[in-house]
This record gives structure tokens, C-alpha cells and sequence, in this order.
């Protein structure tokens, strides 16, 4: 593979809008890169801002789930979907979000293995149950997370970042997208 975040030949749109030079300018100077995924849909500005607006509100909007959380959830549907570049971005985000690298990997590799509290083992249950079989899910599934204290709008925060992440990962396995080198290294 060359360069390119993709297997695509969709080169980025050049030069880009002053609104997402900034963004990218933004991501390098907090993030020491832009993330590849960013790249790849930068081939055309209104899908990346499609992305990036979705991924906000899924990921960083007010919600009674962490940061953590929602990344915990990235990372077990991702682990299912076998997503190498949700699972290696993810899997980072995790070890750095907890302090804990073992943790990280733990989800990467089987969620079940994890030392998680009864809530976020639930809240995982639950995304693995939408990701394999969403059409099975019922009301004892959604009492299951309302048992361990999240609410409803909760409920719909956790089908969000499961939907999401279900999403991405098929667009990023189907087009061969590649994790930045640096993500292997962080938070280890």
C-alpha cells in the first residue's frame, strides 16, 4: 500500500477550505497528526463535514457516558467488526483515557476479559448484542442498562456510538483505511 490513508485513489481536495485547513491545522498541533480517517473523506468537504459533525456529537457531546465510555464501545464493536484502524486509533484512545494499557488491550482483544464494573459490562453486552444481531434486541435488553443506572437518553448515546462505530468500521475495512504509525506507540 502507498501512501494513501485508503486503498482509493481519492486524492484530498487541494488546496482544502480555509475551515478545514484550521481543523487539520488543529488536529497536528493536539494531536501531533491528522488522523487518517480525516484524510480520507477530505476527497470531498461535505462528507468529511457529514463526519466529523456525526463523530462530534456521538463522541464529545454532553451525554451521561465518558469520554472512556464511548471509546470502550468504539473499541468492543470494533473488535468485533475486526477493524484494524478502529481498533489500533481506539484501542489508544483507551490506554490513554484510563492510564491503563493493559486495559486497552483487553478490549481490543475479548471486552469479556476486562475488569469492568457491572454498568460497563452491560453497556458492552448491549453493543456487541446491536452489533451481531440489533433486530434481537427487546425491552429486557434496554431494562438490563436501565438496571445499572443509565438513563434513556443514555440508552440511545450507547446505540449511537454503536451505530457509529458499525458504520466506520465497514467503510474503513472496505476501503483498506490505514491508522496513523503514531497511534501504535501512544499511551503504552
Amino acid at each position: 500500500m502507498s501512501n494513501r490513508p485508503t486503498a482509493l485513489d481519492l486524492p484530498m481536495v487541494d488546496p482544502l477550505p480555509e475551515s478545514t485547513q484550521k481543523y487539520f491545522d488543529i488536529c497536528a498541533d493536539k494531536l501531533g497528526m491528522i488522523p487518517n480517517v480525516l484524510q480520507s473523506y477530505a476527497f470531498d468537504i461535505d462528507k468529511l463535514n457529514a463526519f466529523t459533525a456525526l463523530y462530534n456529537d456521538v463522541m464529545l457531546a454532553d451525554s451521561g457516558l465518558s469520554k472512556l465510555e464511548r471509546e470502550m464501545i468504539a473499541v468492543c464493536v470494533s473488535s468485533i467488526n475486526k477493524c484494524y484502524y478502529c481498533l489500533t486509533a481506539h484501542g489508544a484512545a483507551v490506554r490513554h483515557l484510563s492510564g491503563d494499557p493493559k486495559l486497552g488491550e483487553m478490549l481490543v482483544m475479548n471486552w469479556r476479559v476486562a475488569p469492568l464494573d457491572t454498568r460497563q459490562s452491560e453497556m458492552l453486552a448491549f453493543a456487541e448484542k446491536m452489533t451481531l444481531a440489533s433486530a434481537q434486541i427487546v425491552e429486557d435488553d434496554r431494562n438490563a442498562l436501565r438496571s445499572v443506572g443509565f438513563s434513556d437518553r443514555d440508552i440511545w448515546d450507547i446505540a449511537a456510538a454503536a451505530g457509529f462505530y458499525n458504520m466506520s468500521n465497514r467503510i474503513a475495512s472496505a476501503t483498506d483505511m490505514r491508522p496513523n504509525d503514531e497511534y501504535h506507540a501512544q499511551a503504552r
